[in-house]
């Protein structure tokens, strides 16, 4: 991560007090209206597509190009060729056959062309007569005797008459309903002659020569590329004039997040003291010794702990890593030094996971562990929060009940928040905000088993300082996955029959396609029913999200006792559940989960010393996605690699959460494409907050915007 600057009051007001609006760019900040043709029902609609400004409409980017340049011989028509032709219609004709169509023949001499539309009228019929000389745009394809396109865009021309040829390649933009493709070039056209306004806000002096293009020369040359452009880079995204404006938003992106890492680090936060007794007879408690990632992590939490400002602190760990020692010991930290901490997970499972450890855990220490859900019985509920309010509980756990305005805390000085890309930011801000009143803002813990590439973790988590827990307990043997059509359904039930026999645990883990917990639930139950049938020698137990909290942890604890065989499940299993003696697992229709997801599911076995193994069933055909998902699962066990994967795959937003970032709404850079590019952004970002605060305002205004609303530190 980038290092800060050194911060001081003065340094943030300065920072703080530059004014987008006061700079040479100020008439790109004029409203859309300003341009010619746009009135308030088209401002309602551009607004779907994020324009506002004139300078929303010129950083609206194309998505690709079209050649309209050069005009291509009819004779030499490709299948799926794009281009412009000219000729002479040699007949028009109205047809029935499956739909009404009419049918225009074209020729150039060199061959000839049928255009066919399926939308028309007498008028247009009539203006296609034979004789009439046409130039039309669109996609060739094969027909049956002739090339063919299919509603091309036409003009007519005089005989003899030669219309202007482009002077550049034509932009394709994203569109939205009612806001077509001319109606966004002309846009841009009035829009264009502002570019010059556009204010260089970069020094020459960041690392790199990509700012050695001007951002307004890469504006304009992106809007209207001459013929000579190599179309190839522009396809790619990695054209000079690309790279130029893509560095720029990630730099923006980095600022933003930075600067919430600014104003972060001048609110007091509780000091805490050292680790005491309570953590050394903890880790002499402890059935096992911790991992030299273990403690490299802790000492880096235990240092920042005893810091007056709030730690904000992301700890990844891939599943089994042992994350949830680590919060231990920093929640331990926070008791000793009389303050409280409190520990969010995002599912009732996981939450009561967190809470048997931490209770075998710290039940010789003396120390209350009150327990929150939405489930809770309402004299229950009002028993933890009287322990919560009065300070008899130094630890909380919980689900999203922790942050609901009737909880109180007497004294909260750490939050810890696992798999937080599962939470909204509002949810993390309501948490932190209940610490405030009595001792400033709580240190922050954030955790999570979903590995997050470096490039990412560096864009997306930039406010935060980052701990890998890079090395699993010893003994731990890699999972050994294989996939299995779903035609061999009966080998896999026979291959679960003989593991549950020879004394292991299995489970058996059933997704849908459709968002419908509903619907999962009813597939699990009628698995599980075969699965009984097929199985009588054997105990099949079932949980879902469905079940009551009571009969979740019942069915949980049989099955960690071995009362239960095997378990089939929903994808709630996915974190929290450590059973050692289970050894396989059987994920249904593996095809429709994403990487993250189905390596997650992977880890709940594994966790003991013997060989674990993984089988993904899928239906045919497999799409090349779910090809490459279910490959990388074969391949690897490193999750950190089927990250990076994952992220080729699905893009950042949905790795993360749209909700946790606005990576979501990148308009240019793209974070795979553009990893080379990320770690000279993050250092530039150093030196633009350091010596260059008077450019942080505007770069902010005009790439960030109102996504900052996303981030809370």
């Amino acid at each position: 991560m980038v290092a800060l600057p050194f911060v001081t009051p003065a340094f943030y007001d300065r920072l703080m007090s530059q004014n987008p609006d006061n700079r040479a760019d100020q008439a790109l900040l004029r409203p859309v209206s300003a341009l010619k043709g746009v009135g308030p029902k088209m401002v309602e609609k551009l607004q779907r597509l994020n324009i506002s400004t004139i300078q929303d409409v010129l950083f609206h980017l194309p998505l690709r190009y079209q050649d309209r340049t050069r005009v291509c011989p009819i004779g030499a028509l490709q299948d799926r060729m794009e281009t412009v032709i000219e000729g002479v219609v040699e007949y028009t004709e109205v047809v029935f056959k499956r739909r009404r169509m009419m049918l225009c023949r074209v020729s150039d001499g060199s061959g000839s062309l049928l255009l066919r539309f399926f939308h028309f009228g007498e008028q247009q019929r009539k203006s296609l007569s034979p004789g009439t000389h046409l130039r039309c745009f669109g996609e060739a394809r094969r027909g049956f005797d002739l090339m063919e396109m299919v509603h091309p865009e036409y003009r007519v021309q005089a005989p003899g008459a030669d219309i202007e040829a482009e002077a550049h390649l034509t932009p394709v933009y994203s569109t939205t309903e009612g806001v077509h493709q001319l109606t966004l070039r002309k846009l841009v056209n009035e829009a264009l002659p502002y570019v010059s306004q556009v204010q260089e806000w970069l020094p020459e002096a960041l690392p790199g020569s990509i700012t050695t293009i001007r951002l307004a020369e890469a504006v304009d040359f992106l809007h209207r590329p001459p013929p000579e452009t190599d179309t190839g880079l522009l396809l790619e995204g990695l054209h000079p004039a690309q790279q130029r404006l893509a560095f720029e938003e990630l730099l923006a992106h980095q600022l933003s997040l930075l600067q919430l890492r600014t104003v972060a680090r001048l609110n007091p936060a509780p000091e805490f003291l050292p680790p005491a007794a309570l953590s050394r007879q903890f880790l002499a408690e402890l059935p096992f010794s911790l991992t030299g990632a273990q403690q490299r992590v802790s000492a880096e939490i235990e240092a920042d702990l005893c810091h007056p400002h709030p730690m904000m602190r992301l700890v990844q760990g891939d599943v089994g890593s042992g994350k949830t020692v680590i919060a231990a010991l920093a929640c331990l930290q926070a008791v000793e030094s009389g303050f409280q901490a409190a520990v969010m997970a995002p599912t009732e499972i996981l939450a009561e996971q967190h809470l048997q450890n931490f209770r075998a855990w710290f039940a010789s220490l003396g120390i209350t562990v009150a327990w929150l859900s939405g489930k809770q019985k309402v004299a229950q509920r009002r028993e933890m929060r009287a322990l919560l309010a009065s300070g008899e509980a130094g630890v909380a756990i919980g689900t999203h009940a922790l942050f609901q305005e009737d909880v109180h805390f007497h004294r909260l000085g750490l939050v810890v928040v696992d798999e937080q890309h599962r939470f909204g930011v509002h949810q993390r801000l309501a948490l932190r905000q209940k610490g405030s009143e009595q001792a400033g803002d709580p240190h922050q813990m954030i955790m999570t088993a979903t590995p997050i590439p470096r490039t990412l973790a560096q864009t997306a988590y930039a406010d935060l300082d980052l701990s890998v827990i890079d090395e699993l307990p010893p003994g731990r043997q890699p999972i050994k996955t294989v996939a299995m059509n779903n035609t061999r359904r009966a080998d896999v039930v026979e291959r679960v029959a003989k593991a549950c026999r020879a004394g292991q645990q299995c489970y058996w883990v059933c997704t849908l396609v459709e968002e419908s917990e509903a619907l999962q639930c009813e597939a699990a139950e009628v698995t599980q029913i075969s699965l009984q049938d097929a199985l009588s020698d054997l105990k099949v137990g079932l949980v879902h999200g469905r079940l009551k909290p009571d009969e979740k942890q019942a069915v949980m604890q049989d099955f960690k006792s071995g009362a239960i065989n095997l378990l089939v499940a929903t994808t709630v299993i996915e974190v929290g559940v450590d059973v050692p003696n289970a050894t396989l697992m059987v994920i249904e229709n593996s095809e429709r989960l994403g990487l993250s997801q189905l390596h997650q599911l992977r880890g709940r076995v594994g966790r003991g010393r013997g060989q674990s193994s993984c089988v993904l069933l899928y239906q045919q055909p497999l799409s090349q996605t779910g090809r490459k998902r279910i490959e990388a699962m074969r391949q690897t066990n490193d999750g950190f690699l089927i990250a990076q994967i994952d992220l080729e795959l699905r893009g950042p937003g949905e790795l993360l959460g749209t909700r946790q970032t606005g990576l979501a709404q990148l308009k240019v850079a793209d974070l795979s494409r553009d990893e080379a590019l990320i770690p000279l952004a993050t250092r530039a970002a150093g030196i633009v907050i350091e010596q260059y605060p008077d450019a942080v305002a505007p770069l902010l205004q005009r790439w960030v915007g109102e996504n900052t609303q996303y981030r809370e530190v």
